[in-house]
C-alpha cells in the first residue's frame, strides 16, 4: 500500500511510539509529558523524509477541542467553580482582554512593519492559556483544590473570550475598523447563546441516556455529544467552547442519575484513554508543525527575540494582573465592601502567575488567519504572527511546564487537606446509610438473615476503621494506607500466580479465569483510589 493514506498512517504510528517512550520518561522525570512530546514533536519534524501533515486549523478547533473541553468540564466541580467565579471571571475574560492590549502594544512597538489590527491579532492568538495542558499539570501533580479549580475553570472558559476577540481583530484588519461596543455586545451574546444549547443539548442528551440503558450506546452517546454541542453552537453563530463547557459540566453534576456502576467504569476507562491519545497526538503535531516552517526573511536568532518578548509580555502580564486583582480583593475585604470567603494567600497566586501554558487553540488560531484580506490584498504580517505564535507555544511549555511541578512541591501546594477530610466524610455517611438500610431490610424481612448479618459486620467493620482515622493526622493516614495497599498488592500477586497455575493446568477455562481476574483488578483499582 502506497500513497497519502499510507504516509499518514506511517507517521501517526510514528508519533504514538515516540508519545509512548516520552510519556514514561515524563513520568520518570516527574515533568509533564506536554512538554516533552512538543520537544519531541520538533525533533521529528527536522527529520529529513518523514512524511508530513500540515495540520489544518479546523482539525484542532473540531476534532482535539470539543472532546478535551467536555472531558475537563464533566470532572469540573460546579461547587467549587462556583466558589471561585470571580477568580475564574477575572482570569478568563479580564486578564484575556489586558493580555490582548499588552501584546499588541508591544509587537506593534518592536516588530518592523506589524500594524495595530495585526498585533491586536497577535495578542488574540497568544492570549488564551490551554486546557490540555493546564489539565495534564494538574492531574499529574495532585494540586490544591482551590488552586485547581482557578486553573482549570480559566482554561476552560478563556477560550471563549479568546476566540471572540480574534474575529473581531481579524475583521478589523480586513475591514479597517474596530468597536468596542460592538465587542462587549457580541461576546455577551455568545456566551448566552452558547451556554443556552449546550444545556439544551445536555438536558436531551440526559434524556437519550436513560432511554438507552446500555452500556455501549451511552459510551457512543457520551463521544457523540460534545461535537453536537459545538457543531450546533458553531452554526447558530454562537460560542461552542462555552456550549461544551455548560452541558459537559451539567452532564457530568447529573451523571450519577443515569449511569450504572458498569456503564462508569467503561466510560471512565475509555474517555481516559482517548484523552490521552489526543492529548499526546495534539503536543507532539505542535512540535512536528514547528520542523516545517517557513522563517521567510526572519532570521532564527530574530524570531527567537520576538518570541521571547513576547512570551515575557504574557508571562508578567499574567503576574501583574493575578497580584493586582488579589490585592484589590484584600482591600474590598478589610472594608466590608465584599467578603470573598477564604483569600488566596501569595504562593497560591505565584503558582497561578506561572500556569500560564499556551498550547493547541493558540496553535489553531494562528494557522487559521487568513492569507487574504476581504479586499484581497495579502494579510499584513500573517507569517510573523504564525511564527511568533509558535515560539510562545514552545517556550511557555518548556519553562513553564518543567518548573511549574518542583514550584507546587516548594510551596507545598500539592496536598489537599479538605478533600482527605470530606472524602472521610462522606464514606462515614454513605457507611451509616447502608447500616440504616440493613436495619430496615432486617425488620422487613426481605432479605436472607445471614446474608443481612454478613453485611452488617462488613459494614461496621468499616464504619469502625473510619472513626479510629478520624482522630489521626493526615500522615499517619496515609502511611497506613500505603501500608494496606502494599500487602494487597503482594497478596494478590500470589492469587493471580495461583490463579494462572489453574488455567495453565487445564483444572479451570479461560472464562472463569477471566471472571476472576477481573475482580481482582477491581480489588485493586479500588484500593489506589483510596
Amino acid at each position: 500500500m502506497t500513497g497519502p493514506i499510507h504516509e499518514l498512517l506511517y507517521l501517526m504510528l510514528v508519533l504514538l511510539v515516540v508519545a509512548a517512550i516520552l510519556t514514561v520518561v515524563a513520568a520518570r522525570l516527574r515533568i509533564p509529558y506536554a512538554v516533552l512530546l512538543v520537544v519531541g514533536g520538533g525533533i521529528i519534524g527536522f527529520i529529513p523524509n518523514l512524511p508530513y501533515v500540515r495540520l489544518l486549523p479546523d482539525v484542532i478547533l473540531l476534532i482535539f477541542l470539543p472532546p478535551l473541553i467536555y472531558y475537563a468540564a464533566w470532572f469540573t466541580s460546579w461547587r467549587n467553580f462556583r466558589k471561585e467565579w470571580r477568580a475564574i471571571t477575572s482570569l478568563a475574560i479580564g486578564l484575556v482582554l489586558v493580555t490582548v492590549v499588552s501584546v499588541a502594544a508591544i509587537a506593534h512597538a518592536f516588530v518592523p512593519g506589524l500594524p495595530w489590527a495585526s498585533a491586536f491579532v497577535l495578542g488574540a492568538v497568544v492570549s488564551p492559556t490551554d486546557a490540555v495542558a493546564a489539565e495534564s499539570i494538574i492531574q499529574s501533580l495532585g494540586l490544591n483544590r482551590r488552586i485547581a479549580t482557578i486553573i482549570s475553570g480559566e482554561s476552560l472558559v478563556n477560550d471563549a473570550t479568546a476566540l471572540v476577540a480574534y474575529r473581531l481583530a481579524i475583521a478589523a484588519v480586513s475591514v479597517g475598523s474596530f468597536s468596542v461596543v460592538d465587542a462587549g455586545v457580541q461576546f455577551l451574546l455568545v456566551s448566552i447563546g452558547g451556554t443556552m444549547v449546550g444545556l439544551g443539548i445536555a438536558v436531551l442528551a440526559v434524556w437519550l441516556h436513560r432511554w438507552a440503558n446500555n452500556t455501549l450506546s451511552q459510551i457512543a452517546l457520551s463521544l457523540i455529544t460534545p461535537f453536537t454541542m459545538y457543531l450546533s453552537a458553531e452554526g447558530l453563530k454562537v460560542s461552542g467552547v462555552i456550549a461544551v463547557v455548560a452541558g459537559g459540566m451539567y452532564l457530568g453534576r447529573h451523571s450519577a442519575n443515569f449511569f450504572t456502576s458498569n456503564t462508569r467504569l467503561q466510560s471512565d476507562a475509555f474517555w481516559h484513554v482517548f484523552v490521552f491519545l489526543l492529548n499526546v497526538l495534539i503536543f507532539l503535531l505542535i512540535g512536528v508543525q514547528l520542523g516545517h516552517l517557513n522563517l521567510g526573511e526572519l532570521s532564527l536568532f530574530v524570531l527567537i527575540g520576538y518570541a521571547a518578548l513576547v512570551s515575557l509580555t504574557v508571562v508578567v502580564v499574567r503576574f501583574i494582573w493575578g497580584f493586582l486583582f488579589g490585592s484589590i480583593l484584600r482591600i474590598l475585604d478589610k472594608i466590608h465592601v465584599l467578603q470573598y470567603q477564604q483569600m488566596l494567600p501569595w504562593p497560591a497566586l505565584l503558582v497561578i502567575g506561572w500556569s500560564g501554558m499556551r498550547g493547541g487553540i493558540s496553535m489553531a488560531t494562528a494557522l487559521a488567519i487568513p492569507t487574504l484580506t476581504a479586499s484581497g490584498i495579502p494579510f499584513p504580517g500573517r507569517d510573523t504572527i504564525v511564527l511568533i505564535a509558535f515560539g510562545v507555544i514552545f517556550f511557555t511549555l518548556l519553562f513553564q511546564g518543567v518548573t511549574l511541578g518542583p514550584l507546587i512541591r516548594w510551596l507545598n501546594l500539592h496536598d489537599d487537606p479538605a478533600g482527605q477530610e470530606e472524602r472521610h466524610l462522606a464514606l462515614q455517611a454513605v457507611t451509616q446509610a447502608a447500616l440504616a438500610r440493613l436495619e430496615e431490610l432486617k425488620l422487613d424481612g426481605e432479605a436472607p438473615e445471614s446474608a443481612i448479618e454478613r453485611l452488617h459486620t462488613y459494614y461496621e467493620k468499616r464504619l469502625n476503621a473510619l472513626i479510629e482515622d478520624e482522630g489521626d493526622e493526615l500522615g499517619s493516614q496515609r502511611t497506613r494506607l500505603a501500608s494496606l495497599q502494599q500487602l494487597t498488592h503482594d497478596i494478590h500477586m500470589f492469587e493471580r500466580r495461583a490463579l494462572i497455575d489453574l488455567r495453565d493446568s487445564g483444572t479451570i477455562d479461560d472464562n472463569v479465569f477471566h471472571q476472576i481476574e477481573r475482580e481482582l483488578d477491581l480489588e485493586d483499582v479500588r484500593l489506589r483510589r483510596l
